[in-house]
């Protein structure tokens, strides 16, 4: 029996959550000046540039790293076949206005399809099994639900003790898979208050190179990486590798671990309030194992997505036959997944046939033709998968989206209901730009890209619903 992406796909969003994209920005000098400049060419920073250059202001970003993206980056020269290194999905069809650039831009989007699978060894699960599961995940669901009402507890402290075989399972979806984390350092404040993302829709050319292509014809600046800002409340000025840039405000997208390891020097230093916010909202784990398996001696479905019944956190997630072809990627996450990734590609390529072999037989190994793999917490520029808030400080997402002098914070982890989401991402991206133009007196002028129309308010379902 298969259970729908409403089950638990929901729980999948890390991306997400790797290599270059096609975007033809060009390394450049940066000019000297700007009316806004932006740290980062990733979602937000992309989402912040194009509002900002929608109000025909100045506009600079600089972004460390060699390709636009951050966390979205697609690989379509290892397989043939596009596929995404770091975030997979965007959600909210209906209020998402990356969906309708996309399209725009002459890019397919797609609806992820419906039927997953759960593996019971080397079977799939009876339908009467898979309902012990659902009915596990709901009650697991609910209890963190119940449990954030009161406090802002970890998620691990609010699981039934009684859900048996599926606990495992349920651990690794409601924590690991959802968020880069295991549930006793995921707050269950923060897991209650993320939007419901149930629906999940896919770019067929890749996020990564949706981001770049949106990132065509703003003035980018690449292989840059941003060394002091220098802030007050009357102006910004960038140090990098090539030359100062000044600028009446900033908006600084990089994710909350590099906010916090100090790679960026601030002068005046960042208030210890930012400081403190950016450390209980570190980076979760989410890394992908890419196999090239010819013939899908798996058996499997086009985009098939496969979860095991599983009594450790050594599990991972299947999404097999991408969009048709012979490529599968195997999602590890969490602590596990951290210490995976710290071992090397050779260990996460050797558990990925380790982990299929168990579930399909021993064959599996010799029908892998080419294997590769991400490790986003050895990315200089980035540090990590998405953030996630420590029991306790889900407060601290509202921090880190307040003002700091003429400086403006955003990213996926300043987002309160989108956190770990490129969809979250780009809503912070567009706030802070329509926050530094109001610094400037530049918002009147702006026209940003229409919205999509509003979806009717739903509470969100638990993904058992």
């Amino acid at each position: 029996m298969t259970v729908t992406r409403r089950d638990f796909l929901s729980a999948s969003a890390g991306f997400a959550l790797v290599p270059a994209l096609g975007g033809r920005a060009v390394a450049a000098p940066p000019p000297r000046e700007a009316d806004i400049v932006v740290i980062g060419a990733g979602a937000a920073g992309i989402a912040a540039a194009r509002r900002i250059a929608a109000a025909n202001r100045k506009v600079i970003v600089v972004e460390a790293a060699s390709q636009v993206g951050g966390r979205c980056q697609t690989d379509a020269s290892t397989f043939g076949v596009p596929f995404d290194r770091g975030a997979r999905w965007m959600h909210n069809p209906e209020t998402n206005p990356m969906i309708r650039l996309a399209r725009s831009a002459g890019l397919d989007i797609v609806t992820a399809p419906a039927g997953q699978k759960i593996r019971i060894g080397r079977r799939n699960a009876r339908p009467g099994e898979t309902e012990e599961f659902l009915a596990a995940l709901v009650r697991a669901n609910r209890a963190i639900d119940d449990a954030a009402r009161k406090a802002d507890i970890a998620c691990a402290a609010a699981m039934p003790k009684d859900l048996g075989d599926w606990a495992g399972t349920a651990e690794f979806l409601l924590g690991a898979n959802f968020s880069g984390k295991d549930l006793k350092d995921l707050s269950a404040a923060d897991k209650v208050r993320a939007q419901d993302r149930n629906t999940a829709i896919a770019c067929r050319q890749g996020l990564g190179a949706l981001i770049a292509k949106l990132g065509e014809g703003l003035p980018l600046v690449l292989s840059t990486p941003a060394q002091r800002i220098l802030w007050s409340n009357r102006d910004v000025m960038v140090e990098t590798p090539s030359g100062k840039i000044t600028a009446r405000a900033a908006i600084v997208t990089v994710s909350s671990n590099v906010l916090a390891s100090g790679n960026i020097k601030f002068a005046p230093e960042l208030p210890k309030r930012a400081l403190d916010a950016a450390a209980k909202l570190t980076l979760g784990s989410y890394d992908r194992i890419a196999l090239q398996i010819p013939g899908n001696p798996l058996g499997l479905s086009r985009d098939d997505v496969v979860i095991e019944q599983s009594n450790s956190t050594r599990t991972a997630l299947l999404y097999g036959n991408i969009a048709g072809s012979s490529l599968c990627t195997i999602d590890v996450a969490g602590s596990f997944g951290r210490d995976l990734s710290a071992q090397g590609e050779q260990a996460m390529a050797a558990f990925a046939v380790e982990w299929l072999a168990r579930l399909y037989g021993s064959e599996v190994g010799a029908a892998v033709k080419k294997t590769s793999t991400t490790r986003w917490n050895a990315q200089p520029f980035i540090q990590g998968a998405m953030s996630a808030a420590a029991p306790g400080a889900q407060f601290s997402r509202r921090i880190l989206s307040e003002p700091i002098g003429a400086m403006y914070l955003a990213g996926e982890a300043t987002h309160e209901t989108l956190w770990g989401t490129v969809d979250g991402a780009w809503e912070s991206g567009e706030r802070a730009a329509d926050a530094a133009l109001r610094r400037i007196g530049g918002v009147k002028e702006a026209t940003p890209e229409p919205a999509a129309p509003a979806a009717k308010h739903k509470r969100r379902a638990p993904p058992g619903r």
